[in-house]
């Protein structure tokens, strides 16, 4: 029986050690390394996060460069009046109507919560379509991330925007905004 155990418990452990099996579309998807500056810090990660989505209208898309920053199963969760899911390539191609009269999109206020090699991010956001005008939308993404003892993986994005109904709490917010 404890030959048994320590048997289960070594492969549990060397199953635990390794990454998750990728997808065939997820490696395919690979074509371009990871940057390791967008990689190798939460700081990092975020900072790429946002880069990526900062377009002017008709510029080149960074797709590529955004999917090194995510595992292979990423989930986007977006929350309004429906909920919608998507993988990487549905996000980037459901966006692309969004971002083709350009977009910037920042980041106004973060707190991370971090326990070993796994962190949740929340990242409260200004956003603006097209040429800037008019009042910036806010909201609020959910970053899961783990680290494989080499670089951060971003697992899962949730986010939400502000409406009337659900105003971002003060806690969510840096000091200097309402």
């Amino acid at each position: 029986m404890r030959t048994h155990l320590g048997c289960l418990l070594l492969l549990l452990a060397a199953g635990c050690t390794h990454a998750p099996p990728r997808s065939d579309a997820a490696a395919s998807s690979d074509a371009v390394a990871a940057r390791p500056e967008d990689v190798t810090t939460i700081d990092g990660v975020m900072r790429a996060f946002y880069e990526v989505v900062n377009i002017a209208p008709d510029e080149p898309r960074q797709w590529a460069r955004d999917r090194t920053l995510y595992s292979p199963w990423i989930h986007f969760v977006a929350i309004g009046k429906t909920l919608e899911v998507y993988d990487h390539a549905r996000f980037a191609a459901s966006t692309e109507p969004l971002i083709a009269g350009g977009f910037r999109e920042w980041e106004i206020h973060r707190t991370v919560k971090r326990y070993g090699n796994i962190a949740h991010v929340a990242s409260t956001y200004e956003a603006r379509t097209g040429l800037g005008e008019g009042t910036p939308g806010r909201g609020v993404n959910y970053l899961q991330l783990y680290f494989d003892g080499t670089r951060w993986w971003v697992t899962s994005v949730v986010w939400q925007s502000e409406d009337e109904a659900n105003p971002i709490p003060p806690e969510l917010l840096p000091a200097s905004h309402p």
